[in-house]
């Protein structure tokens, strides 16, 4: 009898193993409840589990294109259209987010496709406006070359450079160009991925290629402009100038680019000319249309136009702040002081010393060339930068430090001491470089062994004397404590204190 009920209560027992269905009823209750963080938890789980279910991959979709997440969004609807080519509600939502990432053609042709399944559908009307919005616009939109499937691998190769990963993108760009052996745009992307990993010779054979092929091609054009800039090849950029300036472009498109390449390469009025010419059509930009008429318009006297357009950049990329074109004409350093010379922080970013480099990014934070820098492919690798440098690029780019923690203390104490130094000097000079040569290569071997830099000031003052003894230049420790605000003794306590930190023969291990 005992044996019998032990039977009868394994019978019962029913083991629970979780499905893709169960989180995606999971979903819904949260979404009906308005708790949309779990919701999306709970359906990335349920494609976890169920991952060539189409109806899940469809509802994770419409969060995403709801978050504004477009690219996400049309990854996953590509997906479940390929599950299920058939289904409406997937065809509608393909015309809509085709629609966001801008292929209009293929948003036209899902919307036609919907109304043709369901003409009198829960989103006819939907489609219909779609098909509305695509007749409108269809002035101001370039005719695309390439399917949407080519596109949409174009675009995966842009995605991947601007997460870094440039040899996936050199990689998806190449097959695409085997394929499509026509299709220019990817020609110039490519062109622009061997450059970002060096391969600048590679990069320009290409563009050349395009321009034999696709002649007036005005993507490799401008291209081409923006290698002979960054190469300070004066020659090319000057023939590659004396061509853009005749060019009358009719597209947003074309406009835009040929507007953002001669910004970028200082043309101002005529990249103004042209970009300010498509803002009164009532085009609508996006951050980077901004930054570049902000620019363009400050730099060409136009500095109402210049504000408002920097205005509408920050509500679109609030990190933009501190970008701002009028910056740095407004604080006190002269724009031909060391600190604005571009070639100069390069050369500090490209040396083989960790004190250079850190002396250029401390440079990188005000000078009037820090978008361009940051912007370069080659100038800052983030993923070979040593901890320091890191700290001096993160303060660079105005990351917000930690009072609180040790480390992010003395860091801060330390990158005040050529905070103090410049102050009292006004401007980087030629004279005084050698000086902050000297206070980087003693701040490198400080913060390697943890000094904490308690007075910026007075180290100021022992840095500032050190290198004028060395130089055989008159100089009192009385004379120095009075300029920086410290006693003697005081500055005689941090001269014997940061000597230690002098190598030997200056001789600095990278």
């Amino acid at each position: 009898m005992e044996k019998k009920r032990q039977n009868e209560k394994q019978s019962n027992i029913v083991s629970f193993i979780p499905t893709g269905d169960y989180y995606y009823k999971k979903s819904i209750q949260a979404m009906n409840s308005g708790q949309m963080n779990k919701a999306y938890k709970y359906l990335q789980r349920a494609i976890d589990l169920s991952p060539d279910d189409p109806m899940i991959i469809l509802q994770l979709a419409i969060i995403e294109l709801e978050g504004q997440r477009f690219e996400e969004a049309y990854d996953l609807l590509r997906r479940a259209y390929q599950l299920d080519p058939e289904n409406p509600e997937i065809i509608f939502y393909m015309a809509e987010v085709s629609g966001c990432v801008g292929i209009m053609q293929d948003a036209k042709n899902f919307a036609e496709r919907y109304l043709q399944l369901e003409p009198e559908g829960a989103y006819a009307d939907e489609a219909a406006e779609i098909l509305e919005f695509v007749a409108f616009e269809q002035d101001d939109f370039e005719e695309l070359e390439g399917s949407g499937e080519d596109l949409y691998r174009q675009e995966q190769a842009r995605r991947c450079m601007e997460k870094g990963d440039f040899p996936e993108a050199i990689q998806i760009l190449e097959d695409l160009i085997e394929d499509r052996p026509a299709f220019w745009s990817a020609y110039n992307n490519l062109a622009l991925a061997y450059f970002y990993v060096g391969e600048e010779e590679q990069a320009k054979a290409l563009l050349h290629t395009v321009l034999r092929e696709n002649k007036g091609n005005l993507h490799a054009l401008c291209n081409l402009t923006v290698i002979a800039y960054y190469e300070k090849n004066e020659e090319d950029l000057q023939e590659l100038l004396n061509v853009l300036v005749k060019i009358q472009p009719y597209t947003w498109e074309h406009r835009y680019k040929l507007g953002a390449t001669l910004a970028l390469i200082g043309q101002y009025e005529l990249a103004f000319k042209w970009l300010r010419s498509m803002q009164k059509r009532g085009y609508v930009g996006d951050a980077g249309f901004y930054f570049w008429l902000s620019h363009a318009a400050y730099f060409s006297g136009h500095k109402e136009i210049s504000k408002s357009a920097w205005g509408q950049l920050l509500e679109l990329d609030p990190e933009k702040e501190g970008f701002e074109p009028w910056r740095q004409q407004e604080n006190e350093f002269a724009l031909d002081a060391l600190e604005h010379n571009r070639d100069f922080i390069v050369e500090m970013l490209e040396s083989n010393y960790t004190s250079e480099r850190i002396f250029g990014l401390f440079l990188l934070k005000d000078t009037a060339h820090k978008q361009e820098i940051i912007a370069h492919p080659k100038w800052i690798n983030t993923e070979q930068l040593g901890a320091f440098e890191k700290l001096f690029l993160a303060y660079a780019l105005g990351h917000e430090f930690d009072m609180k923690n040790k480390i992010e203390a003395s860091f801060l104490r330390a990158v005040h001491v050529p905070e103090i130094l410049l102050a009292q000097y006004g401007k980087l000079s030629s004279l005084v470089v050698p000086m902050f040569q000297m206070w980087f290569v003693l701040c490198e071997q400080a913060l390697e062994q943890n000094y904490r830099f308690t007075n910026p000031a007075a180290i100021a003052g022992a840095n500032d004397y050190l290198f004028k003894s060395s130089q055989m230049l008159k100089v009192t420790k009385k004379e120095i404590a009075q300029q920086y605000g410290i006693a003697v003794s005081t500055l005689t306590k941090y001269i014997d204190e940061i000597l230690m930190f002098l190598p030997n023969g200056q001789d600095e291990q990278v």
